[in-house]
């Protein structure tokens, strides 16, 4: 049903646009014509908004009712959407765009943030890790996703070993991959990765000697933002590598596009209902535009001389920064996440030795 909601209000938010394009239209030729008008133009916006209204209910009702029937004759046991591939990257995607809206009305379509393995939460207590993790090891491997993904991208290509399982089998890091709602603040998630993270060690069946943090695109701003809310945590302390693969700019980009045609279509009554539905750019996106990663960037008006900036977040100097932006030709069908040459930095980086000394972004 909660999918049948949202397509229904998605509906009936496309309905009250059309809506007002006609009125705004209208409205332009009754203005030209003067104060004779005055009595057609009053039938005509009576008529027009109970023909709207008419229309939006029933779309809406047609869709809730759809996705009740088909709610209705599925089988008790059939599976969610989580239990298949394409289902979880569905919702990663809606999560991306729409997963701050979702987790404010409390949908059951805004993901958590968790540990997985296997395609199963990990419980993050000691008799939880142990029996997901009996080959736990004191180097750990963290996996964060980017902008509308999930943890099954790290494993999604068929024909390739994920990174987390050759640096297992290599290197004797335990791969653990985070996944949350890629449309909450940056900062909001960096703060609850950081208790996760923290929580883990307690918990964690071996001793932690030493961390690497791996992020893709957004992946690495929320490492980033985890990092200065663990701030003197016993986890933090053991990183000492950090690497992004892919900057975050393509997000920016896309926010900044969204950005400028909504301001576009906003000047001309007639196209300003159309500009509605770009400014439901989701918390994590806009984050993206800026690159905040802290609470102070969003929460209220910036002082100082440079307003809206995002403030400097220094990164941490027990640790080595890498940030991997290659690019691959189109036509290979390779990417950031699963390619050798990739993989070979990676891999190389981990086998230096982690000393403590200042980072080198």
């Amino acid at each position: 049903m909660a999918l049948g909601d949202l397509l229904a209000e998605a509906v009936g938010g496309a309905t009250g646009q059309i809506q007002d394009v006609h009125a705004a239209i209208a409205h332009r030729v009754f203005d030209s014509l003067g104060p004779s008008a005055y009595p057609v133009r009053v039938i005509h916006d009576g008529i027009a908004r109970g023909s709207y209204a008419v229309a939006r209910t029933a779309s809406s009702a047609a869709i809730r009712a759809g996705a009740g029937a088909l709610g209705g004759t599925r089988p008790k046991t059939a599976p969610s959407l989580q239990a298949a591939p394409r289902g979880r990257a569905a919702l990663g995607a809606l999560n991306g765009v729409l997963g701050d809206a979702l987790e404010r009305r409390g949908s059951p379509l805004a993901l958590k943030m968790g540990l997985r393995r296997g395609g199963a939460e990990v419980p993050l207590d000691r008799r939880g890790l142990e029996g997901m993790f009996p080959d736990a090891t004191a180097r750990l491997a963290v996996f964060v996703h980017g902008l509308g993904e999930t943890d099954d991208v790290w494993r999604a290509r068929a024909d390739s070993v994920p990174y987390g399982t050759r640096l297992q089998l290599e290197q004797g890091y335990t791969p653990l991959y985070v996944r949350y709602n890629s449309g909450r603040h940056i900062s909001e998630n960096g703060r609850e990765l950081a208790a996760l993270l923290d929580r883990l060690l307690t918990h964690w069946p071996r001793e932690v000697q030493e961390i690497a943090l791996i992020g893709h695109g957004m992946g690495g701003l929320v490492l980033r933002s985890a990092c200065h809310y663990g701030a003197g945590s016993r986890w933090v302390g053991q990183v000492r590598h950090t690497f992004t693969l892919g900057s975050p700019r393509r997000g920016r980009e896309l926010e900044r596009v969204a950005s400028a045609t909504s301001s576009a279509l906003g000047l001309l009554r007639e196209t300003r209902p159309l500009a509605k539905p770009l400014k439901l750019r989701s918390s994590g996106i806009r984050d993206l535009r800026h690159g905040y990663l802290v609470d102070e960037d969003w929460l209220g008006p910036r002082t100082g001389p440079r307003p809206g900036r995002a403030r400097r977040i220094p990164f941490l100097r027990t640790a080595d920064h890498y940030f991997l932006e290659r690019r691959l030709p189109a036509a290979s069908g390779a990417t950031l996440l699963a390619h050798p040459a990739i993989y070979g930095q990676i891999s190389e980086r981990l086998r230096r030795p982690a000393l403590p000394r200042p980072a080198r972004p």
